[in-house]
């Protein structure tokens, strides 16, 4: 396995596949990403232990949805058992899949801890249990320097486990391996995939702006409360499509060593 590096402008065109992918098999592919966050909530929702285990479980749950995007490219009809792939390639790499998760999960919970300390819960409270924070709140020191110290933790948390999952389950990379050459990976292609959140967050805004302008035109406000919730929806199903194509073109696979020969 080697790394491939990539141009920024790359990162563009991973965005445009992960729409045309979506493209191709719509109501699989939003219906696996609603699956994937009722099952994240449904588990986040048990008392005391919900969250750690949603936590375990997303890596191997993100990894489902980028086997259902490579089913989509393929033609195929992505069932919804696709998203336990992780957990359904053998005991060797489900125990895998588990470590991967119980680091991921401990990475998170410790950097949330770290934001409960700076400001008593307030940002933590916001983030877990969806409480509305009041104008004070948000206005309060306390609360910012919660909020950018989770970020500043959490940020190379994710970059540590972008690539990782698809490789523990692609090319059979032990957990704590797969985490390094997950961040290298997202080092060396930093443009590529600063571009590609660029992109994404473009996107995004595009969709609210849409929506927002659509419903000034028919004259209805209330139109915008009820598009924006599912259009954002739909940004963020193919933003998972897309994943795939970040770690599909970061490593030289075994396919791709072959073919050079």
């Amino acid at each position: 396995m080697k790394l491939k590096l990539v141009s920024p402008r790359t990162g563009a065109l991973w965005v445009k596949l992960g729409i045309q992918t979506f493209g191709k098999q719509p109501l699989a592919l939003m219906g696996l990403f609603f699956m994937f966050m009722a099952l994240m909530s449904v588990v986040s929702m048990v008392p005391m232990i919900g969250l750690p285990i949603a936590m375990t479980v997303l890596p191997a749950c993100t990894l489902g949805l980028m086997a259902a995007t490579l089913e989509a490219t393929q033609g195929k009809f992505p069932m919804p058992l696709i998203l336990l792939s992780g957990f359904r390639a053998g005991p060797a790499k489900t125990r895998a899949m588990l470590v991967l998760g119980g680091l991921y999960a401990a990475g998170f919970m410790c950097a949330m801890g770290i934001s409960y300390l700076v400001d008593g819960g307030g940002f933590a409270g916001m983030y877990l249990g969806g409480h509305m924070p009041n104008k004070d709140l948000l206005e309060s020191s306390a609360f910012m320097a919660a909020m950018w110290t989770f970020i500043g933790l959490h940020l190379p948390l994710s970059l540590m486990f972008w690539h990782a999952p698809a490789l523990v389950y692609w090319q059979g990379v032990p957990p704590l391996k797969s985490m390094f050459f997950s961040i290298v990976a997202c080092f060396r292609n930093f443009w590529a995939l600063t571009v590609f959140a660029l992109v994404w967050m473009g996107v995004m805004v595009g969709m609210v702006l849409g929506i927002t302008a659509l419903s000034s035109l028919l004259g209805n406000p209330e139109l915008a409360g009820t598009l924006l919730f599912p259009g954002l929806m739909l940004v963020a199903a193919m933003f998972f499509n897309s994943l795939y194509f970040t770690y599909r073109d970061s490593f030289e696979t075994p396919v791709d060593s072959a073919s050079k020969n």
